[in-house]
């Protein structure tokens, strides 16, 4: 006891001790002088062992035509300036001709040759031209169109007055593009008029006979036995969620089938359309 109770006050002793030591702490006037933030000294710079082995591998890789360009270019000599006319296109140099056949002569003559002289017609054009213009046949008059009264005229054909459209041999016949194109229309419409009647008879309606009638009902029937015996078997506390939700559809599933069975017991003929 007398050991616990010293151990007591000596923690008692401690404490009351640290705190006047803070308490001097706080009330210090050396504690108003901002104290220097110690910066922590920064440890020696990591080297990689394997750095030499990068440096030989990365050179290795490295080719001296995948940089900027080549390590040395060649100057161009002062000499090798550009020059007037140095890139317009030049025509080769005409050779022999190699046929062996002479250029022919032009029909110029030349300044050096002198006219033939001294050559004389005993030919009377006069008397020539006369008998030209006796012998030979009138010029047919151009025949003109006058559309005002002071004698205003244009050529009569160009002015589309000549029923010259109307005397051609192929004046009112159908061209024979426009043949084509009917044929083709003509032919495309009834091949849409055969697809027609063709998706009609697939999609016609189709009665459903007795048999199928019958069996139909009796198969509607027994479905519906089937839920009414499930929907039976129930319990009959449903507290839990999924026990509501498997009633629910229960009962959705014989409404359908009563549904379905009612009108099939009320129609005697029934038509199916085929899909």
């Amino acid at each position: 006891m007398v050991s616990r109770s010293n151990q007591t006050l000596n923690n008692l002793w401690d404490v009351t001790v640290v705190k006047m030591a803070a308490m001097l702490v706080e009330e210090s006037i050396y504690n108003l002088i901002p104290l220097c933030p110690l910066k922590p000294s920064k440890g020696p710079r990591y080297v990689s062992a394997l750095n030499p082995y990068v440096k030989c591998t990365m050179q290795q890789a490295k080719s001296q035509w995948k940089t900027i360009g080549p390590p040395k270019v060649l100057v161009p000599s002062p000499k090798d300036f550009l020059q007037k006319h140095s890139k317009e296109p030049k025509l080769p140099k005409r050779g022999k001709d190699q046929t062996g056949k002479k250029t022919p002569k032009l029909s110029v003559p030349c300044r050096t040759d002198h006219p033939v002289m001294g050559i004389q017609s005993k030919k009377n054009f006069i008397n020539t031209n006369a008998a030209n213009v006796i012998m030979g046949v009138a010029k047919k008059p151009v025949p003109f169109s006058v559309d005002r009264y002071q004698g205003d005229k244009f050529p009569l054909e160009t002015s589309g007055l000549v029923p010259k459209y109307r005397k051609k041999k192929d004046y009112g016949v159908t061209p024979k593009y426009v043949l084509r194109r009917t044929e083709e229309a003509k032919r495309a419409q009834e091949a849409y008029d055969a697809y027609v009647k063709k998706t009609l008879r697939e999609k016609a309606m189709k009665r459903l006979s007795d048999e199928e009638r019958e069996e139909l009902l009796d198969g509607l029937k027994e479905n519906w036995e089937q839920v009414h015996k499930a929907f039976q078997s129930l319990s009959v506390e449903i507290d839990t969620l999924p026990k509501k939700l498997n009633k629910e559809r229960l009962e959705l599933q014989m409404k359908q089938l009563e549904h379905d069975i009612n009108n099939i017991e009320k129609h005697k003929v029934i038509y199916i359309a085929n899909k």
